[in-house]
């Protein structure tokens, strides 16, 4: 896959009083790493803020998601709302090139791929899921311009799952049925291994046996 800018290169989505603009230039003491809220994190399930004016402030913002995603060893990209910060903002590295965007929007997609789709704040599960295979990207750079980006299959999937972070939307909210209560079950805290044979009914009936009433996920247990 590929990722392209059909209005302006690629290293213009980040400005110059950005760190990652210099992949080269040794980090200020100035930025930090944050801690990558986890599935149960209320703000995982709230609508992201646009950005009215990306100054100073989202500057020091996407820097600090650089760090964090750095810091987190495997992941591609990060949505502002993963470190706690309710604002359209989503931060990627595939092949060695840091990118930002800001307010973000899928515009035109087609296709279909199906692909294990992952996500740093749910660590652990992977989930095969159907998605569009490309997808256009409309939103605003570093420098405040307009920009549409192009993307083909990973970097389309990678769009398609940070956008639904800003929008509160979850791995689990585009599964159904079985596949829905496996991947819940899997993402609860100190939960081992599922075994691939066990039954939904067997679920379901771990979490009644587990859970207290007022905990137990209806969504999933329909």
């Amino acid at each position: 896959g590929s990722v392209t800018s059909t209005t302006v290169g690629a290293e213009a989505t980040f400005g110059s009083s950005s760190k990652y603009w210099s992949l080269g230039t040794s980090p200020s003491l100035t930025w930090m790493s944050y801690t990558i809220r986890t599935y149960g994190d209320p703000v995982l399930k709230s609508m992201a803020s646009r950005v009215d004016d990306v100054d100073g402030k989202i500057i020091r913002l996407v820097d600090d998601m650089f760090d964090t995603l750095v810091d987190s060893g495997n992941g591609i990209a990060l949505a502002a709302p993963q470190i706690g910060v309710q604002k359209q903002v989503v931060v990627w590295d595939i092949d060695d090139e840091p990118l930002a965007i800001i307010n973000p929007e899928v515009v035109e997609s087609d296709g279909e791929w199906v692909y294990d789709e992952g996500c740093l704040s749910i660590p652990g599960l992977y989930v095969e899921m159907l998605r569009p295979k490309m997808v256009l990207v409309r939103g605003v750079d570093l420098n405040g311009e307009i920009i549409e980006i192009e993307a083909d299959e990973l970097e389309a999937r990678m769009f398609q799952h940070e956008i639904d972070h800003l929008n509160g939307v979850l791995m689990f909210d585009r599964l159904e049925g079985d596949q829905r209560l496996v991947a819940y079950v899997v993402a609860r805290p100190g939960t081992n291994a599922v075994p691939a044979d066990v039954s939904a009914a067997a679920l379901r009936e771990h979490l009644r046996a587990t859970l207290p009433e007022y905990m137990l996920p209806q969504h999933v247990l329909q």
